[in-house]
């Protein structure tokens, strides 16, 4: 706990020097003992600047201004208190870990997105952790549009000790899928991890072919795919969410892996995802490395970015 909780506050807040984008310089809230007349003003400033989204920003600051009418923030150790539990109530609920049930095998798991994201590198991150946990893993190199995809998730295969199966530039998505998912059952394999070309949530065409690979899958297995987990960059801020809408809509996710917060000091689009969609949040990115890829833990994540004050 003590070793994560320390990679999370270095990853979210070492573009601000040691400090959160949510609580740099909160002491600044008060003047002397008592709360500045603008604090609820500043906070819901300092939310907005870090993406949490307007959804988010006034579900939070209601509570807080709340809490305040009441009486029960007089210091900046109960703001910071009262922080803490608001930002709880939003994401532990949504902190699920992805969760392979021993009686579906082969386990199906989509991992979609639009180019840049991180996805075929999450892949690689993800077939590494399950195989650290004892599955057996195949990882299906979907991606045959971007001239690189098949070669990228080649070299995770070789990092990680994982088979793929690929066909090639410009094979048919599908097929090299429910191929694939084929020859887990045929040699007993736990888990299939299917990569999908990247696409723009705003092309319908290329959605489309998504529902095809599922439609595809399903001749398997009625109940395939059994995870469909978005990838999204946490510094791309409200385009992520609008990402998470647009693919929710067209194939139904069940899940969401945030990469990059290491790389932003706005790392409140969880917040806003959090609010807007309820759709668990299985993983965050915090660097590059194989075992960079977390499962997300909300009191962690609350933790990095609240801290405990001076």
């Amino acid at each position: 706990m003590a070793d994560l909780l320390s990679k999370f506050r270095t990853s979210l807040n070492k573009s601000l020097g040691g400090d959160s984008w949510l609580t740099k310089d909160i002491s600044t809230l008060f003047a002397g003992e008592k709360l500045r007349d603008d604090a609820v003003e500043e906070l819901e400033t300092r939310l907005l600047m870090a993406d949490a989204g307007l959804e988010a920003t006034s579900w939070l600051v209601e509570r807080i201004q709340g809490e305040i009418s009441a009486g029960r923030i007089k210091t900046e150790k109960q703001l910071r208190e009262q922080l803490k539990k608001a930002l709880l109530e939003l994401l532990q609920p949504i902190a699920k870990p992805l969760k392979i049930p021993a009686f579906i095998r082969p386990y199906i798991l989509f991992v979609v997105g639009v180019n840049g994201v991180g996805k075929t590198t999450t892949i690689g991150k993800l077939a590494s952790r399950f195989k650290g946990e004892g599955l057996s893993v195949l990882m299906a190199a979907g991606d045959t549009f971007r001239a690189a995809a098949v070669q990228q998730l080649t070299t995770w295969s070789e990092r990680s000790g994982v088979p793929i199966l690929s066909q090639g530039e410009g094979a048919d998505s599908a097929s090299v899928i429910y191929d694939a998912v084929q020859s887990a059952k045929a040699r007993g394999l736990d888990m299939v991890i299917a990569d999908t070309a990247g696409r723009l949530h705003t092309q319908s065409h290329l959605m489309d072919e998504l529902r095809k690979i599922k439609r595809v899958i399903q001749k398997h297995d009625a109940y395939a795919p059994h995870e469909v987990l978005l990838v999204v960059d946490a510094t791309t801020g409200q385009n992520a969410l609008n990402q998470a809408i647009q693919f929710h809509e067209a194939i139904g996710l069940t899940g969401i892996a945030v990469t990059k917060l290491d790389g932003t000091a706005k790392g409140g689009i969880l917040l806003a995802i959090a609010r807007r969609m309820a759709l668990p949040i299985r993983y965050v990115g915090l660097g590059e490395a194989i075992e960079d890829l977390e499962v997300f833990d909300a009191d962690v994540y609350v933790e990095s970015l609240i801290g405990s004050g001076s």
